[in-house]
């Protein structure tokens, strides 16, 4: 058991947690809480650790959950710490007694392209806000989403608060980070992807679109939305309406309504 907060483990796991540079150079993302570790792959897990109350409630559990979530650890292996430790190397205020060190899973632009006939991809440029991000990537999952592509100055997606607000789909949708939009939107209208960029200069409607063929929604920072040159690369410009003096909707809530439009109308 580990009951130092100076242990060299857990400062690793601190650093880990502060800087995406630490997360980037080892390939490495964390985890925390009951669902993250039900739902990791076991094949991309590198450490657990758990609270001693934890591990205890899960050794005695006598619901089926619980005792096969005791089998995954088994499986795997864990190092037990003092809740002590655990608050410290969580970034989480009230931490639920579970940390799980994960391999950051790694795609190329030719698997997610090629995630079905009519992919449906959301193109992220420049965000900023972990929580935005990471709502993004699980609304896409419920939305039926091939694929994130982000450009380089998109917010880290292993951020912890990235993480917690996928609610699990990290691990179920794939992404991509890019160094110039502009040639990866080139390649995948050539592949047969319609681009259409959320604009405040769009003049069409969202929902006067047809979506049922392979499409891709181009999203923009929080602030400055889509760079020119990137909104001009797309195939068309579209407008989500707004009443009152509102000039524009959070990144994820447009997000949510474009990806839903398309699933919508694949139904």
């Amino acid at each position: 058991m580990i009951t130092s907060i100076g242990n060299p483990r857990i400062k690793q796991l601190v650093q880990w947690q502060g800087r995406a540079r630490e997360r980037r150079k080892d390939g490495v993302f964390i985890v925390e809480g009951v669902k993250m570790l039900e739902e990791a792959p076991v094949e991309w897990i590198r450490e657990v650790y758990l609270t001693e109350e934890f591990a205890g409630r899960l050794k005695q559990a006598k619901n089926e959950k619980e005792h096969l979530l005791w089998k995954k650890l088994e499986d795997v292996r864990f190092e037990l710490v003092t809740k002590e430790v655990m608050k410290r190397a969580a970034d989480t205020q009230t931490p639920q007694g579970a940390l799980l060190v994960l391999k950051q899973p790694v795609y190329t632009l030719d698997e997610v392209l090629c995630r079905g006939k009519n992919g449906l991809y959301l193109v992220l440029e420049d965000l900023q806000d972990p929580g935005n991000l990471g709502t993004i990537v699980r609304t896409g999952e419920g939305a039926g989403i091939s694929g994130i592509i982000m450009s380089s100055k998109t917010v880290d997606i292993f951020n912890p608060k990235t993480i917690r607000a996928t609610m699990g789909s990290i691990y179920r949708v794939p992404f991509i980070y890019v160094e110039t939009l502009s040639d990866t939107l080139a390649r995948m209208r050539k592949a047969g992807v319609a681009v259409y960029a959320a604009h405040l200069q769009g003049e069409t409607l969202y929902h006067d679109f047809s979506y049922k063929g392979a499409t891709a929604f181009l999203i923009g920072n929080e602030g400055a939305g889509l760079k020119k040159e990137t909104a001009e690369a797309a195939d068309f410009c579209l407008k989500i309406p707004m009443e009152g003096s509102v000039e524009s909707l959070n990144a994820a809530v447009s997000a949510a309504l474009l990806l839903y439009e398309a699933k919508r109308q694949r139904n």
